[in-house]
């Protein structure tokens, strides 16, 4: 069974409404959950590729991504979870995951079904919820990864949750 359905969601997924970059969230996170988060693309076999600015570069260990110079570019991990939907990891700070995904390759129930498979699989991994707030807007999530309940789920409060 689908954690959301497609027809209860779709607005969520509207890039005109939400932003086409919407932010993705684990929060109160440690190099630690960084390292998991770059075992788990790798137990997957997910398809990735790390670069930093224009540099594509091997995935380093996840303790040598935050002791990066300050004025070092922002490296990125760029995960494909299925070769039509991509996930970018920023590291701009290790107590957050954050990553953006687009929301024009989000569009319809399999590729909401991929997106949940995504979120539950990081949120499992790491014990942790996974949030997804609008473009903009930190600390708004509209669903995320519920780790009691083991699922991705549209926040309590919400009129159509």
């Amino acid at each position: 069974m689908a954690d959301l359905l497609w027809d209860d969601v779709r607005c969520l997924f509207d890039p005109d409404l939400m932003g086409a970059l919407p932010d993705v969230r684990v929060p109160h996170c440690s190099v630690d959950d960084w390292l998991a988060v770059l075992d788990l693309v790798e137990a997957r076999g997910w398809t990735c590729r790390y670069s930093e600015g224009e540099t594509v570069l091997p995935v380093p260990r996840a303790e040598t991504v935050p002791a990066r110079p300050a004025d070092a570019e922002c490296p990125d991990l760029r995960v494909w979870p299925t070769p039509d939907v991509l996930a970018i990891f920023r590291f701009k700070d290790d107590e957050v995951i954050d990553f953006d995904v687009d929301l024009r390759e989000l569009q319809g129930q399999e590729r909401l079904d991929v997106f949940c498979g995504f979120l539950r699989e990081i949120g499992r991994c790491l014990g942790k919820p996974v949030l997804m707030d609008p473009e903009g807007y930190h600390g708004r999530p509209v669903l995320g990864f519920d780790v009691g309940a083991d699922r991705v789920v549209l926040p309590a409060g919400r009129p159509d949750a």
